[in-house]
C-alpha cells in the first residue's frame, strides 16, 4: 500500500489541485512501464489510442525508476512549452541517454550559450544565398547522376529507394557543409545508424545501464567510430584553412558557386568555437539532422505515393506544366521548386504528417511551472508529446485524418499551413528547425524528378514500419522495381 501510494497518490502533478487521469490499463507498481518496452511502432499506436481517449486533456504516465511525467496533445500547451526554452530543457533524462552519441556539446543536447552559437552557425550556413546554390547547382548535379544510374539499370531492376535517398543526402550534406566526399556506405554511416538505434532503445528500456554492460560492445564500438569521424571532419577543415591554396580558391570562388560555399558550415563552427571537440560534436549533430531526416521523409513519401497511384497521376499532371522537362541533356530539376509545384509540396507535407521524422519528443522542467490548461508541473518533471499521435488527431485534422490527402494543404491551388504547435514536425519556438526550407527544396526537387522519370512498384505488399532510432528510418528499407518512363509530351493515366 505504501508503494502504491508513492507511485500514484503522492504525485505533485495536479490540475487545479486535482490529480490527473491515468491511461487505461495502467498497472500497479509497473505503471506504464511495460508498454514502453514494446516495439516502437506499437508504442506509437498506444499514443494514438490515448489521444483518441483523452483528446486535448493532459494525462499522467508512470515508468518505474523515471521522474514523474505527463503527455500533452493540446497545441496551446505545446506552444507554451516550445516558446519557453528556459523552463523546458533537454534535461538530465534526455542528455544521459543520448550523451554517448551526441555528447553534451552538440546542438541536439546543448542549452544556453553553447546552443545559441551553434544555431547561429547553422543560420549562416542555411542563408538564402547558400540555399539558392543548393537548389540551382548542387542538388541538380547530384540528382542528374542518380537519374543516370537508375536509367542505366534494366527495366524491372530492384533498388532500395531508402538507400538511394540516404546516399543522395549524405553526399549533398557532406560536400556543402564539410567539403568532404561522404557516402552512405562509409563506416561512419553504418556505425551511426546502429548507435542511433541503440540510443533510441534507451528511452524505452529503464534497465539500459545494466543491459549494456553485457550486450553493449557493438554499441560502444559504433560510438567510437562516430567520434573518430567527427575528429576527421575537424582535422580536414583545419588543414584546408591553413593552406594557401584553400584561401586562394575561397577568394576566387564566388559565394554564388558550389565551390564557393562548400564547407561553409564547418568553417562557421570553427570561426565561432575554439574547442575542437565541441566543433566535432556540433558537426556530427548537423550531419545527422541534415541527411537522415530528409532521406527518411523522402522514403516514406514514395511509400505513400506508390500506394496511391491517383496521387502520382496528379503529381505528374502538375509537373507537366513546369518548363524545361524534356531536354536531351537531362531534366532541368532546378525548375522544380515548392513555389512552382504546390501540389508536390503538399504531398511532402502530408507524408510528414503520417510519418514525422522525429515522432516522439520530450522535455524536462528546469523549474516548476503551470501549463495553460492549469496542469502544475514540479521541477524535474518529464513532459512528452508524440508528434505521430498529434498528426493523427481528429480534433486538429478532421474526420478524414486517416486518409492520405495532399489536398488538405491546398486552397484555391495555393498552399495553406498549420501552426508549428498543431503540426510540430519542424518543431517550433526558438528551436524551430533550421533546415525546413532546405528539406522542402530537396524533397520537391527529388519527388518531381523521380516521379516524372520513373515508375516504381514495391516488391511486396507488407506494411512498412520504422526500426528503432532517434528518427524514423524504414525497417529493411524500401525495395522497389524501377522502370524508366517513356517521355511523352502529355501525362497519360
Amino acid at each position: 500500500m505504501l508503494v502504491l501510494y508513492h507511485v500514484f497518490g503522492s504525485s505533485s502533478i495536479k490540475r487545479y489541485g486535482q490529480p490527473l487521469r491515468w491511461p487505461p490499463n495502467t498497472l500497479p507498481l509497473a505503471g506504464n512501464g511495460i508498454l514502453f518496452l514494446r516495439a516502437r511502432h506499437k508504442l506509437f499506436s498506444w499514443f494514438v489510442k490515448c489521444e483518441q481517449h483523452f483528446g486535448f486533456e493532459t494525462f499522467q504516465i508512470s515508468v518505474p525508476s523515471l521522474p514523474p511525467g505527463v503527455v500533452i496533445n493540446d497545441p496551446k500547451n505545446l506552444e507554451y512549452v516550445l516558446k519557453n526554452e528556459g523552463i523546458f530543457t533537454k534535461g538530465d533524462f534526455f542528455k544521459r541517454r543520448s550523451r554517448d552519441l551526441f555528447e553534451g556539446n552538440g546542438i541536439i543536447n546543448a542549452d544556453g550559450a553553447l546552443w545559441k552559437v551553434q544555431r547561429k552557425a547553422g543560420l549562416h550556413f542555411l542563408r538564402t544565398s547558400n540555399l539558392k546554390v543548393l537548389t540551382d547547382i548542387a542538388l541538380p548535379a547530384y540528382l542528374k547522376d542518380n537519374i543516370k544510374v537508375l536509367e542505366g539499370l534494366a527495366d524491372g531492376s530492384v533498388i532500395d529507394l531508402q538507400a538511394i535517398f540516404h546516399e543522395l543526402t549524405t553526399q549533398l550534406m557532406g560536400r556543402m557543409a564539410y567539403n568532404m566526399d561522404i557516402h552512405d556506405t562509409d563506416q561512419f554511416s553504418v556505425s551511426f545508424e546502429y548507435a542511433s538505434g541503440k540510443t533510441g532503445e534507451r528511452f524505452q528500456n529503464p534497465l539500459w545501464p545494466i543491459t549494456e554492460i553485457f550486450f553493449g560492445k557493438k554499441f560502444r564500438e559504433s560510438v567510437a567510430n562516430v567520434k573518430d569521424f567527427g575528429s576527421v571532419i575537424v582535422r580536414s577543415a583545419a588543414q584546408s584553412r591553413q593552406t594557401k591554396e584553400h584561401h586562394k580558391s575561397m577568394l576566387q570562388s564566388s559565394s554564388k558557386t558550389f565551390e564557393g560555399i562548400s564547407g561553409s558550415l564547418i568553417n562557421s563552427l570553427l570561426d565561432s568555437i575554439d574547442e575542437p571537440q565541441v566543433v566535432a560534436d556540433a558537426a556530427l549533430n548537423y550531419l545527422s539532422a541534415g541527411r537522415d531526416t530528409t532521406a527518411q521523409a523522402l522514403t516514406w513519401s514514395f511509400y505513400l505515393l506508390i500506394r496511391h497511384p491517383h496521387i502520382v497521376d496528379a503529381v505528374r499532371q502538375e509537373i507537366s506544366t513546369t518548363a524545361d522537362l524534356d531536354k536531351t541533356s537531362g531534366p532541368n530539376t532546378s525548375a522544380f521548386r515548392p513555389s512552382s509545384l504546390p501540389y508536390v509540396t503538399a504531398v511532402f507535407y502530408e507524408a510528414l504528417r503520417f510519418y514525422p521524422p522525429v515522432p516522439f519528443e520530450l522535455k524536462q522542467c528546469d523549474q516548476a511551472t503551470t501549463l495553460p490548461d492549469g496542469t502544475y508541473l514540479p521541477k524535474g518533471a518529464i513532459l512528452v508529446w508524440c508528434t505521430w499521435a498529434m498528426n493523427r488527431s481528429r480534433l486538429i485534422w478532421g474526420d478524414d485524418v486517416d486518409q492520405f490527402k495532399p489536398e488538405r494543404w491546398l486552397k484555391d491551388g495555393r498552399l495553406v499551413s498549420k501552426s508549428a504547435f498543431e503540426y510540430p514536425v519542424f518543431n517550433g519556438g526558438p528551436r524551430s528547425c533550421l533546415g525546413k526550407k532546405m528539406a522542402e527544396s530537396v524533397a520537391v526537387q527529388v519527388i518531381a524528378a523521380f516521379v516524372q522519370r520513373f515508375d516504381f512498384d514495391i516488391v511486396d505488399d507488407k506494411e512498412r514500419i520504422s526500426k528503432n532510432s532517434l528518427t524514423l528510418p524504414m525497417e529493411r528499407g524500401l525495395p522497389c522495381y524501377v522502370r524508366t518512363r517513356s517521355q511523352q509530351p502529355e501525362v497519360r493515366l
